[in-house]
């Protein structure tokens, strides 16, 4: 399968791009971005076919199958839209999109003409959370009757609040984009928070109907804490704080049943699953076979070796939870997720 990439970014040069350069059935035919100096870092390093500073013009020149896009935000939508229309197939890094209407779209469009779409959320790519989603859909905690999804950690350097830490990874820096609210689409509740959202819809399995809001400031927010109402009546709190002072991240969730609680502790994803009455269950990620990542679980799925973890439609819901969210913190109110 012959990628573009849409946006070689700090991001995408950690992951995206070595991943697809390291899979025996993907080539490497482009890379695009908009800084000359920038690219030429990458180009000598990840050595594609050719480099573009324009995505348009990727698309005219390149001979692709797929492009996978990891611009800034707001900049998700145009060159995916554009992508589907000349028959590629498409991966967009989270947030699918800034807007619910927007994902939607992409959804239809991809549908109509029979493509892959997927949207790189990291729960769906999390082995923990598969197991977890398992428990919940055999009903081993019961009906789901509430859960609970803590972090800290601290983002402030994205967002040009902080300097560089000494240890950033990555071939090329940030861009800080995301300190333009226009560009992130909000703050660090569409950036980081957006995983927190996508974990809580996939593993329940359950859509969102509601959601109140508060944030500390508008439009870019660093701290949100969001009260959940689900299809099913089970609520859920999701409590994000990006500019901690605590050094280390800190993860602790908790999926409340009927007949059982699945609790997830640290960054090594230390579960516990516990039946009431029965023994507890215990894992960490790194006990578990791993799960193919975001390229490689789609280039299976566009050669119909099985289906993709992360869909378009789940990053649409998840963009209509974010935007519905930063519409309650904006009114004081409980607004609609958008369906």
């Amino acid at each position: 399968m012959r990628f573009g990439v849409i946006g070689a970014g700090w991001f995408a040069s950690r992951r995206h791009i070595p991943d697809i350069r390291n899979h025996p059935e993907a080539e490497l035919a482009a890379l695009c971005r908009r800084d000359p100096e920038a690219l030429e870092r990458l180009r000598a390093h990840f050595r594609p076919e050719a480099v573009f500073t324009d995505w348009r013009e990727m698309l005219d020149r390149a001979r692709l199958d797929a492009v996978l896009i990891a611009t800034p935000h707001n900049a998700h939508f145009e060159p995916a839209l554009e992508a589907l229309e000349r028959g590629l197939h498409v991966l967009i890094e989270q947030p699918m999109t800034v807007a619910p209407e927007e994902a939607r779209a992409l959804c239809r469009l991809a549908d109509e003409k029979g493509l892959t779409l997927g949207v790189a959320l990291n729960p769906p790519y999390w082995a923990h959370c598969h197991r977890i989603r398992s428990a919940i859909a055999h009903g081993r905690i019961g009906a789901l009757e509430s859960a609970s999804l803590f972090w800290t950690g601290n983002s402030r350097y994205v967002f040009g609040e902080a300097p560089k830490p000494p240890d950033l990874p990555g071939l090329v820096p940030p861009t800080l984009f995301r300190a333009d609210p226009g560009q992130c689409g909000g703050g660090c509740l569409i950036d980081g928070g957006s995983h927190l959202v996508s974990e809580l819809l996939w593993v329940t399995g359950q859509a969102a109907v509601a959601v109140s809001c508060q944030m500390d400031s508008l439009p870019s927010d660093r701290r949100a804490v969001l009260a959940v109402t689900l299809e099913d009546g089970a609520v859920a709190t999701i409590c994000s704080v990006a500019d901690s002072g605590y050094r280390e991240r800190r993860v602790r969730n908790t999926f409340a049943g009927a007949d059982g609680t699945i609790a997830v502790e640290g960054f090594e994803f230390l579960t516990t699953i516990q039946h009431e009455g029965g023994a507890p269950e215990s894992f960490q990620e790194s006990d578990l076979p791993p799960v193919p990542g975001p390229v490689a679980n789609f280039i299976d799925a566009v050669a119909g070796r099985g289906h993709l973890f992360s869909p378009g439609e789940h990053g649409a819901d998840v963009v209509a939870v974010i935007h519905a969210a930063y519409e309650s913190a904006r009114t004081g109110a409980r607004a609609a997720v958008q369906g």
